[in-house]
């Protein structure tokens, strides 16, 4: 297995993040939320926050969980924002790597406003298929996955698990046709009743890339999704329920990294 490349340097900082392994403390943990806003909200579950970084429309913050450092970095949108940003946590010492966001469900049974955990994404992300060939398998850490699921189920809230599909695009990739053209093209065309034939649960854009990545280097990735539209239903992000998915993805996700850090022996 090769080894991932830790630069020894503490004080060096990356340019993309501009971060460094001491303004993080060494985190061996890291919550990759796209957004930059939501990167903030997520870190006020955290013990003392406070902001370490903010470059490039990307923002790091830094607390701790039952003494254990966890950095909350932003990714940005897509495969290429979060490979940068992910390539740049392996090297400051990052090993486990939890994303929260929003998803669209495909799935009739699966409504607005479900949580959808990642067991595994299928590659439409392109990212991807620069660090290993298209029959390589996207699959999440599956200790963090089982973490996740137990808080999920502890928490009362509505919550699946499966397939997700990571398209590299919103609009054609995911088969949407309220884009500015209206148009999908034809490889795409009748590709979200495939998905949902194959059982494959949401679309979101991160995960393919961010689950290759760390399963070719060695490392734990997870990722818990707010559904936010139902394209059962509507083609349109729903934005009333998106607060109330943010505040119920970050409670779910700190109780599966409480029991999770405890199962793999991390402690502050």
């Amino acid at each position: 297995m090769p080894k991932v490349r830790v630069i020894e340097d503490r004080q060096f900082v990356h340019y993309h993040t501009e971060l460094s392994r001491a303004a993080i403390r060494e985190a061996k943990t890291a919550i990759v939320p796209g957004a930059p806003e939501r990167a903030k909200l997520i870190a006020q579950s955290l013990d003392e926050p406070r902001q370490v970084a903010e470059h490039r429309g990307l923002a790091g913050w830094l607390g701790t969980l039952h003494g254990v450092p966890v950095l909350v970095q932003s990714t940005g949108m897509g495969g290429p924002s979060t490979e940068i940003v992910v390539q740049e946590l392996m090297q400051l010492g990052v090993k486990n790597f939890l994303r929260i966001g929003t998803c669209g469900s495909i799935q009739p049974e699966i409504p607005l406003g479900t949580l959808i955990i990642s067991e595994a994404a299928v590659r439409l992300d392109g990212s991807s298929d620069h660090y290993a060939p298209p029959c390589y398998p996207a699959a999440a850490d599956i200790e963090l996955t089982w973490a996740l699921r137990e808080a999920a189920r502890e928490s009362g809230v509505a919550w699946a698990s499966g397939l997700t599909a990571s398209s590299a695009t919103f609009y054609p990739g995911q088969e949407r046709y309220d884009s500015a053209i209206g148009y999908v093209p034809l490889a795409r065309q009748g590709s979200l009743k495939e998905w949902q034939a194959l059982n494959v649960l949401n679309f979101e854009m991160e995960a393919g890339t961010l689950f290759t990545l760390t399963r070719a280097a060695g490392l734990r990735g997870g990722c818990i999704c707010g559904a936010i539209a139902h394209r059962v239903a509507s083609e349109t992000p729903n934005r009333e329920v998106i607060r109330r998915l943010e505040e119920d993805c970050t409670k779910v996700a700190m109780n599966a990294l409480r029991s999770f850090h405890q199962r793999i022996g991390l402690s502050g």
